[in-house]
């Protein structure tokens, strides 16, 4: 493996290595009306508030995308559901706290344990909000539409392997497409729960949540009914967003990273 395939270091790899700019990079891309700050920063898609998580607001309306998702499934999974893991991780956070500050760290494995659960809740949530539209479907094109043609060999041969990793999700999950920087390439992995099967380092652009709560009041156990009316909502404008700016973020560190070992070479 050439040097190239592996991110230089640099003060914005430093910050993909913490959870914070995972979950700040994953959010790029936003439909919504509100922006990232020029940080990067997620405040701006209403997923934070004064250092706390918050639950953002739709892009749409619970209703805009029936009827492929219905609305009763929308308005129950966003504000009761998603809310749940926006609680959670505040809650854990509040433990940590109490913890520091008594120096009690006996339920330490719980309280890590929660945190990790529903902070990946939260984002993974927050990611698939941004990834449907009411003017969905298609497919894609530019550069993300070139390079899922080039790595699996056109469109149709990716949707047949995300649909599948989506039917085969043991119990409750996600169906995900990664962008992995260390290779440059597009993966599709599994998420078991929330938090299960973590491909580190891997940043999602694309989420689709098969928990049973995100489609059984419509189509009761045909999971595969639910994938199948999913792919008429992709926003494909939000996922070629998040996809160009993490190549060219990768881009420009490789080029950052070649012209200091030439500085220091000299």
């Amino acid at each position: 493996m050439s040097n190239d395939s592996i991110l230089p270091t640099g003060q914005r790899r430093d910050v993909l290595q913490t959870v914070g700019g995972l979950a700040g990079f994953a959010l790029i891309g936003s439909t919504s009306a509100a922006g990232a700050g020029d940080n990067g920063d997620v405040e701006g898609y209403g997923a934070v508030e004064d250092g706390r998580y918050a639950l953002p607001e739709l892009p749409y309306e619970y209703d805009a995308l029936e009827p492929h998702i219905d609305e009763r499934i929308m308005e129950l999974h966003h504000s009761v559901h998603h809310q749940g893991y926006v609680d959670g991780a505040n809650a854990a956070l509040d433990t940590f706290e109490e913890m520091r500050s008594e120096g009690d760290y006996e339920d330490v494995k719980a309280a890590k344990r929660d945190f990790s659960f529903n902070l990946s809740g939260h984002i993974n949530h927050t990611i698939f909000w941004q990834n449907m539209s009411p003017d969905g479907g298609g497919e894609p094109d530019g550069e993300l539409g070139a390079a899922i043609d080039e790595q699996f060999g056109s469109f149709e041969a990716f949707r047949e392997e995300f649909t599948a990793a989506a039917e085969n999700v043991e119990s409750n999950g996600w169906a995900m497409l990664f962008y992995e920087p260390v290779a440059d390439l597009l993966v599709i992995g599994q998420i078991e729960s929330q938090n299960g099967l973590a491909h580190q380092g891997a940043i999602p652009i694309l989420t689709l949540d098969v928990w049973e709560h995100a489609y059984y009041l419509q189509y009761e156990n045909e999971r595969g009914s639910y994938v199948e009316e999913w792919w008429n909502v992709v926003d494909w404008d939000d996922v070629c967003r998040r996809y160009e700016f993490l190549t060219q973020t990768r881009a420009d560190e490789v080029s950052d990273g070649k012209a200091e070992k030439d500085t220091d070479e000299e």
